[in-house]
């Protein structure tokens, strides 16, 4: 879990300051007719948590308010499980830019948070069912949102995968196809991203892994597989392409209700967007002390 080894936060890019600055303007365009009624008295505010889980997104929280000349106190440390009612934090500033920032500040955390305590929740019951290796989520993510998202996944424990098409070369059924085979394919990814990217093939058979490993892939995965036919496959790999170095992956089909059949499962990675695509939000609200 990263929260163990340092502070997650120091991993934003500084770009995630433009991000919240766009999120503040889509929300007000123009004029701030409820701002206007309240002007800037200064005030305080407190950010309750009203369901249970884990909190995350206090770096986006924090700039949410920054850009807004207001102040942010936390009584609670991001990754904390939280049980309603909890008071998190205090905003003081002018009433006006607390209540311009309260509604995207709010978005952000209640989904950040719904990740991190989904992601928690899965990466437990895989862990209670047996199993040692990495889950990872995916990049079936929220267009513009991928950032908080991604960060959701680390505070809750769980590898947040490739982050863009950049950070990694995956190539699918389509690449394949279009190329002409999963040889020919990895070898020209080779030729371009260089030995510091790794490449990842999308498998649909066991001798499709053993043909990207010996192209020269870097991971393989085993894409939609059901969980009996996961190990047949681990072992026909691990025997064809001994004294070679490769991960193993599985994605698609997992859910809560089959988790334990996935708990003795040998693959190096269990990758799933069941832990951040879909996922409930944690209820927050923020209410001025009067």
């Amino acid at each position: 879990m990263a929260l163990k080894y340092g502070t997650v936060a120091h991993l934003l890019p500084e770009t995630y300051k433009r991000m919240v600055s766009e999120w503040l303007e889509e929300d007000c365009p123009g004029f701030d007719y409820g701002g206007f009624v309240v002007g800037e008295t200064a005030a305080e505010a407190k950010l309750l948590g009203k369901s249970a889980g884990i909190i995350a997104g206090v770096p986006f929280f924090d700039e949410v308010f920054r850009q807004l000349d207001c102040t942010v106190e936390w009584q609670v440390n991001e990754g904390e499980t939280l049980m309603p009612i909890t008071h998190c934090a205090t905003v003081k500033g002018p009433v006006r830019k607390i209540l311009l920032g309260e509604r995207v500040a709010l978005n952000i955390l209640a989904r950040c948070s719904g990740i991190a305590t989904k992601s928690s929740q899965v990466l437990h019951l895989l862990r209670s069912a047996g199993y040692q290796g990495t889950l990872a989520g995916t990049r079936k993510t929220t267009p513009g949102f991928r950032l908080v998202e991604k960060y959701g996944m680390l505070i809750g424990g769980c590898d947040p995968h490739r982050h863009d098409l950049s950070a990694m070369t995956m190539l699918k059924d389509n690449h394949i196809w279009s190329s002409g085979s999963i040889s020919h394919a990895v070898v020209a990814a080779r030729s371009v991203c260089g030995f510091s990217t790794k490449i990842e093939v999308e498998c649909q058979s066991s001798s499709q892994a053993l043909e990207a490993i010996e192209a020269g892939a870097d991971v393989v995965m085993l894409d939609n597989f059901q969980v009996e036919e996961v190990g047949l496959a681990l072992m026909r790999i691990k025997e064809g392409a001994q004294g070679k170095t490769f991960l193993v992956e599985v994605s698609g089909g997992l859910t809560e209700e089959n988790l334990k059949e996935w708990g003795g499962c040998a693959v190096d990675v269990i990758s799933t967007s069941s832990i951040h695509q879909g996922v409930g939000h944690l209820d927050f609200s923020l209410k001025l002390v009067h």
